[in-house]
């Protein structure tokens, strides 16, 4: 460091030079992240081939030497020489920064490729890359050492490497048949560049294939992944994996895959164009660059459906390039839905009962899958990386084409689409009457704590211990379980919460209907972690949530009542393991022993394991006690043997609650006490052999 400082401190970085000095400003970063934003790079110039009608099949192959190969059929890179720089079309675009078929030349309607930088990018951070290009009945190859073109002395990126020394050539390396194109393209990402531990991630690979093949219907994309893998028992494999993505059925087939919920409304599909002028800068034939305006054609494609959940899945894409951080296309198509949706709602508000409430975004946003794709020429996004797009005219036409399309399926005559609409409306005015409900319950605590009042129910039998992972939280069935379960429990970090019989179904009752539930609100309450998309797990007041309900069939439907509870409400309970349900026994036997002998307690949880147990003492000589005590209910058991059997941690046996068990607890109430009539009333009669009457209580 030195105080000088003048103009011979200044560098001035050619070509590719720029590329290899600061990666980051061109693919984000040069981590796997990066590694990956190269390939796609490659990917994305023959899918934006397939685009515009040429080529239906890309390959992708992961070689076990650390290299990827491109393949496709399209209309092949240019071979022919290239009038201001005089090199052939395969060097401009390998090694020349802005340089292209992408910048309105008539060559694409619409691509992902806007600044004519990926594959010479790509070329610059390669320590090794090959080209080969199928064009007019030759296949014609060039390659490259970090940007340099040359010839290589064997196959491996570290062979001897000779540039070109006056003049570039390009080598001809076989015949094709007459109409024949394409491209391949296979290279060594430079290790002088990347980190060592960068890879390519071969699931985001598998995704964002998926992902393309659903916006390009009719592509078919094969990754082939040739790298050796390890399998679960540690040995390794050599076997190459592949996998073909390939969907007809384009985004609307995308948002029904996206969609994590059961179906509202179908999938609809809202599509339409619109124009506008731009004024973009024109290179002339003299070389200057003159602002020109130019009308400019904007498709609109949106497939939309509503499902019954709370989440919102909006993925949205500009010449099949994911945006997610969203732009102006985005931007439209939340003021589209907005507009028609305020306007049916007032339209109907004597029927919603809406009153003097205005429905918001997240009202609407809610349960909704969407797949947003816009197409036009040369969009502007904000960087290489296009995470967001910019062009100020795709708002209003997004906006004008949506809420157009969705105010003609509202004006629909069709049954189908009416019976829809209206399901439609009822969910957003509900999701509108739950913000509204909670927002009040909200202010209601806020002033209860002002007050210095506890906001938990007096029912509550909290422990001492502040120690979340430590407590446990006893959720129990009826008041008469609840007296003997005080004596039983360990109140240091044993806390117990009555509930009265059977709560509210909520597998298809209304958030608004759910949070108005004395039983329900209770236990969201006492867990204290929110409900819903706002459920705070670090905020849950008990590291275990235990269902203690009786062993017949009434506890058991309890039990299925308050699993869907958490499934639907507080589902990351779930997912952490931290539901449990207690396992209280059926039968209590007296094995008396002779003499001054103690007798002995056996416990058993099952008409089976009882019969097992009474031929296995009268094997062994041993008489019991009769009558044998069968348990109705927990109220029935002493302190001292519900402590021993389903409390105490030394003795007890619970049983934790998967996904899975709630998954099934949700779809047997969506059967048993759904609206939809028809499957209940199959399954009741292909099941009325399997009733036992003795399970009847008559």
């Amino acid at each position: 460091m030195t105080a000088e400082y003048s103009a011979h401190h200044l560098q001035v970085l050619e070509g590719l030079e720029a590329v290899r000095k600061r990666p980051g400003m061109y693919i984000g970063s040069t981590d796997s992240r990066g590694l990956m934003h190269c390939l796609w790079e490659i990917i994305d110039n023959s899918v934006d081939e397939a685009l515009g009608g040429h080529g239906g099949r890309i390959d992708i192959v992961l070689h076990s030497d650390g290299s990827v190969e491109v393949r496709d059929r399209a209309r092949g890179i240019p071979v022919d020489i290239e009038p201001r720089t005089g090199l052939s079309g395969i060097e401009v675009v390998f090694t020349k920064l802005h340089a292209g078929g992408k910048f309105g030349g008539g060559s694409y309607a619409a691509s992902g490729g806007l600044h004519g930088v990926g594959a010479s990018v790509v070329n610059a951070l390669s320590e090794r890359l090959d080209v080969e290009v199928d064009r007019g009945g030759k296949t014609w190859a060039m390659s490259f050492h970090r940007g340099e073109p040359g010839s290589f002395a064997g196959d491996a990126p570290d062979s001897a490497f000779s540039p070109f020394d006056k003049k570039s050539e390009l080598r001809v390396v076989g015949k094709d048949p007459k109409g024949v194109t394409g491209t391949r393209i296979r290279y060594w990402a430079d290790r002088q560049i990347f980190t060592k531990d960068a890879s390519f991630n071969l699931e985001e690979l598998e995704q964002r294939a998926r992902q393309t093949a659903f916006l390009v219907p009719g592509l078919e994309i094969v990754i082939r992944d040739e790298r050796p893998s390890a399998g679960a028992d540690g040995a390794v494999s050599t076997e190459p994996v592949e996998t073909t993505y390939r969907f007809d059925g384009g985004i609307s087939e995308f948002a029904e895959f996206l969609a994590p919920d059961a179906a509202v409304t179908d999938t609809w599909r809202l599509s339409g164009t619109g124009s506008f002028v731009e004024t973009v800068p024109v290179l002339q034939p003299t070389g200057a660059m003159v602002p020109t305006e130019v009308q400019r054609e904007c498709e609109v494609d949106v497939a939309l459906r509503w499902g019954t959940g709370y989440e919102t899945r909006v993925r949205s894409f500009v010449n099949i390039i994911s945006t997610p951080k969203g732009g102006t296309h985005q931007q439209g198509f939340e003021v589209g839905l907005m507009k028609v949706l305020r306007s049916q709602v007032e339209q109907n508000a004597r029927r919603l009962k809406v009153g003097n409430d205005k429905i918001d975004k997240d009202d609407i946003l809610a349960g909704l899958t969407a797949v947003l794709t816009v197409r036009l020429p040369e969009p502007q996004f904000e960087g290489q990386t296009k995470e967001i797009l910019g062009t100020p005219a795709a708002r209003q036409i997004v906006s004008t084409v949506v809420a157009k399309e969705l105010a003609a399926r509202f004006a629909s005559p069709k049954r189908d689409d009416k019976t829809q609409t209206s399901l439609l409306l009822d969910k957003v005015v509900s999701e509108m009457k739950a913000r509204i409900s909670a927002r009040q319950h909200k202010e209601t605590q806020r002033r209860k704590s002002a007050l210095e009042s506890s906001s938990l129910p007096a029912k509550l039998a909290d422990c001492r211990t502040n120690d979340v992972d430590a407590s446990e939280l006893f959720i129990v069935e009826g008041d008469s379980a609840l007296g003997t379960a005080k004596l039983a429990r360990n109140s240091e970090y044993q806390a117990l919460l009555p509930i009265r019989g059977k709560i509210l179904n909520v597998q298809k009752a209304s958030i608004s209907d759910m949070l108005s539930n004395a039983e329900c609100a209770s236990i969201i309450q006492v867990i204290g972690a929110g409900s819903g998309r706002s459920f705070d797990l670090e905020s849950a007041r008990y590291g275990k949530i235990i269902l203690m309900s009786d062993a017949d069939v009434d506890g058991a439907h309890i039990r299925t009542l308050l699993l869907t509870l958490f499934f639907r409400y507080m589902r990351p309970l779930i997912d952490e393991g931290r539901v449990y349900a207690a396992v209280p026994p059926l039968h209590r036997v007296i094995v008396m022993n002779p003499g001054s002998k103690p007798n002995e307690t056996i416990y058993t949880y099952s008409e089976q394991e009882l019969h097992g147990l009474l031929t296995k003492l009268t094997k062994s000589g041993k008489r019991w006690q009769e009558p044998i005590q069968r348990y109705k209910g927990l109220g029935e058991m002493d302190a001292d043997q519900l402590a021993t059997t389903t409390m105490d941690r030394g003795g007890r046996l619970l049983r934790r609650v998967r996904m899975q068990d709630a998954e099934v607890a949700a779809s047997v109430f969506e059967l048993l006490m759904g609206n939809d009539v028809a499957p209940r009333k199959e399954f009741i009669i292909d099941s009325s052999d399997r009733l036992a009457r003795e399970r009847i209580d008559v």
